[in-house]
């Protein structure tokens, strides 16, 4: 069973910048995709980006031209870098993982549909 940990979180001032790092031990099958999400209390989980297992990328509108995935397979490791900052972006970071058959329109996978998650790390911007 894979095992996804989230690192990274912590404060920041509007403006500054915050790099969120997934790393993933375990199987994980070929065609996976490894999301970004975060949630606000009372809140449901908000789609924040994904790299689909070809690599492409998708961002929410709300963070696109900000924040960037990448990922570093020696390391196992996908990244979130989030740059300016904006106080709207505090909520509870969380990397997911989901298999998806050929064709399936990654960015839309909801949530609830991913396989794995890890336990989410802090994302505090202030103004």
């Amino acid at each position: 069973q894979a095992k996804l940990q989230e690192s990274g979180g912590g404060l920041a001032q509007a403006g500054e910048s915050l790099t969120l790092s997934c790393a993933i031990s375990g199987p994980i099958g070929s065609n996976t995709a490894i999301g970004w999400f975060r949630q606000i209390p009372n809140r449901e989980r908000q789609f924040v980006g994904v790299m689909s297992a070809g690599g492409t990328l998708y961002y929410a509108d709300s963070v696109k031209g900000r924040f960037t995935i990448s990922r570093d397979r020696t390391k196992n490791t996908v990244y979130l870098q989030m740059h300016n900052l904006k106080p709207e972006d505090t909520a509870i970071y969380f990397c997911g993982a989901v298999s998806y058959d050929r064709g399936t329109n990654v960015p839309a996978i909801p949530y609830t549909q991913y396989d794995y998650w890890g336990q989410g790390t802090q994302v505090t911007v202030s103004s």
